[in-house]
């Protein structure tokens, strides 16, 4: 029991975190759903800053500096979101795209480098940091205590205040909401959304730290951060951008999202490495999709939001729960019990597909885009 609190809190300390660097972003008038990526390489700049401190520095130096490295590098990579959709009037959606898939290839090549360069026969993206990790865990008897815990809650308050009970925070809305209007009465949008973007990438590197010291003492970088920058986005959403009700929701989604990233994903994962590719897994996956657009073609007067809602939940039944789980069953005995356990895997895939075909579908670029 203990363990599954401490896991509910550091996860739920995750996706509070990232959640609240989208909600700065996005109240200032930049959708940023690069998170995925803001994370991974806040996380790479964290865990290089804890492989090459000394073993014998103090505990507040290893916390001060880590925590730094992954913020800074964090900021630093959400610059590349901020300069292509403030300064060009570039596509939002399709640069967070590009900083989701740069992040992780760009941790993957850089980790491997650093290896290669120590050691020509290691080629692996895997960076280890069992010493560091250390000053970051208190033990009160049985239960792991992580300080992010403490830094997730102080964080959560402290971006209450900025946002509703400073003039920062009111002037950030205002760009987001009535940027004509804010430029009128002498706000600087510009300044503005570059403030919002960057207390985006410093919390979602954060988090991106945080995702990768829970529960283990090194990281593939291969296998980025599972997809809990999308998650982060769910999570805001269903938080309505609001720092209490994004608590609130992560707190929600926090067991979820440990008990079925955490132990299914990896179980199931390890399985597939080993195997060829099952044809019965495949249908499974294109019947997600497949299922999907179909029910949207025939439900066509119902509400968007419903309509997709129901439309990604068929496929996700179809294709995941059915067809997957009867693959894994017929040719890998999994007992059904063991598979059952996947359900709030899909139903976190499926609020995640949700809320990523919403912002594609209210992204009028594109849907132009795809109507040519």
């Amino acid at each position: 029991m203990l363990l599954l609190i401490q896991y509910t809190l550091i996860f739920a300390s995750v996706l509070i975190l990232v959640a609240l660097g989208g909600c700065f972003s996005e109240h200032s008038g930049v959708i940023n759903i690069g998170l995925e990526g803001i994370m991974v390489m806040g996380a790479l700049g964290g865990a290089l800053m804890m492989k090459y401190l000394p073993d014998s520095a103090l505990a507040p130096v290893v916390i001060l500096l880590v925590v730094l490295a992954s913020v800074l590098v964090g900021m630093i990579f959400s610059l590349l979101l901020g300069v292509a959709a403030i300064h060009f009037n570039a596509d939002q959606t399709l640069v967070g795209t590009a900083l989701n898939l740069l992040g992780p290839a760009a941790a993957v090549v850089i980790v491997r480098a650093i290896n290669m360069a120590e050691n020509p026969d290691n080629v692996s993206s895997t960076v280890a940091y069992k010493v560091a990790k250390k000053a970051f865990l208190i033990r009160i008897g049985k239960f792991e205590f992580s300080w992010f815990m403490l830094f997730a809650l102080l964080i959560l308050i402290a971006s209450y205040v900025v946002l509703y009970k400073t003039r920062f925070g009111l002037r950030l809305m205002a760009c987001g909401k009535h940027p004509r209007a804010a430029d009128s009465v002498g706000i600087n949008v510009f300044k503005m959304r570059y403030a919002g973007v960057l207390i985006s990438g410093a919390l979602g590197g954060l988090g991106g730290l945080v995702y990768i010291t829970a529960g283990v003492s090194e990281w593939k970088f291969e296998n980025g951060v599972a997809g809990f920058g999308f998650l982060a986005l769910a999570v805001m959403i269903f938080g309505q951008w609001k720092p209490q009700r994004i608590a609130l929701a992560a707190l929600l989604f926090g067991p979820g999202a440990g008990f079925a990233v955490g132990t299914v994903a990896d179980m199931i994962g390890s399985v597939l490495a080993g195997y060829a590719i099952n044809p019965l897994i495949t249908l499974g996956a294109g019947a997600i999709g497949l299922v999907a657009g179909l029910a949207w073609q025939k439900l066509p007067g119902l509400r968007t939001g419903l309509r997709l809602q129901i439309s990604v939940l068929l496929g996700h039944f179809v294709g995941s729960m059915v067809i997957t789980s009867l693959a894994l069953r017929i040719f890998y005995g999994y007992p059904w019990a063991t598979l059952a356990v996947r359900i709030p895997n899909a139903l976190i895939l499926a609020a995640v597909n949700t809320v990523l075909l919403r912002i594609l579908l209210e992204n009028r670029t594109l849907m132009k885009m795809v109507k040519k």
